[in-house]
This record gives C-alpha cells, structure tokens and sequence, in this order.
C-alpha cells in the first residue's frame, strides 16, 4: 500500500511540477523535489531520471546535496515575499494582526533562504 502511494505522490508532484513552469505563481522546483523524495522511496529509476534531468536536474542536484539555493531564486524569492507582504498590508485591508503574522512568518522564510548557500562549495 505504501508503494502506490508514493508512486501516486511523485507523480502528482511532477505534475505540479510541470504545471508550474507555465503558471507564473505555482513554483517548480519544491514540487519536483518532492517528487524525488517520494521517488527515492518507490521508483528509485524515476527519482534518477528527475535528478539527471538536463534542465531541471541541477537544481535538485545542488539542494539535495549541498542545500544550494541559486542567488537569482533568492532575489525572486525575496522579492515575491515583499511584495505580497506589501500587498497585504496597503492592499487588502487585511486586519494589523494577520499583516503582522504573514510578517513573521516571512521573515522567517526569508532568514532561511538567505541562510543558505547561493552555490556548490568548489573543490
């Protein structure tokens, strides 16, 4: 039962995954990681195929492995989060406590990705 499952789940992240390359707002790489996560544990052939992946795959590659997150992704990143935050704030009439809780929220997000490497140590 836990098999199909995990087959189940690495699929509908992939295609989540692919829906996301053509909806501006749906992010790619968390779905797809997650696919090779499910993968790794049913189809480790499928988790391969996304880690070799010519576009994708380094990516993957350089999260899994050394928890790289690439500069251009964290300015996106960042800048998305301001932006929202500030949507919410002077254009949703939002309540203060729900502004000030995405907030926090974000800042804590943003220390993370920021906390992490923008590429793989050389050596």
């Amino acid at each position: 039962m836990k098999r199909p499952l995990l087959l189940g789940t690495g699929w509908m992240c992939v295609g989540l995954g692919a829906l996301g390359i053509i909806m501006p707002l749906l992010p790619t790489t968390p779905f797809l990681l997650l696919a090779v996560w499910a993968f790794s544990k049913s189809s480790p052939e499928m988790a391969e195929k996304i880690r070799n992946h010519r576009l994708a795959g380094p990516y993957i590659r350089d999260w899994q492995d050394e928890g790289v997150i690439p500069l251009g992704a964290k300015i996106i990143a960042m800048s998305m989060m301001s932006a929202m935050l500030g949507y919410l704030h002077f254009g949703s009439g939002a309540p203060a406590w729900a502004v000030i809780a995405a907030g926090l929220a974000m800042a804590g997000v943003a220390a993370y990705i920021l906390s992490r490497p923008s590429r793989r140590r050389s050596g």
